[in-house]
């Protein structure tokens, strides 16, 4: 059985889904009905747990 901390770990991974598909942090944001910085928190939070850097974030571009 999976631990509380596993599947912690799927709605963070939906999150990168979209923002991988849109490759936009804006329009990730209003895909999933949430703000930029709860979008940022969330990509941060995955990165951190899994201990590599996922997004180059620019400000141009992901």
């Amino acid at each position: 059985m999976p631990s509380t901390s596993d599947r912690d770990i799927l709605p963070c991974l939906a999150a990168f889904m979209v923002l991988a598909r849109e490759l936009n942090f804006t329009r990730a944001a209003a895909a999933m009905g949430v703000s930029q910085s709860a979008l940022s928190h969330t990509i941060k939070k995955l990165e951190e747990r899994l201990g590599v850097r996922l997004v180059i974030r620019t400000t141009r571009s992901v």
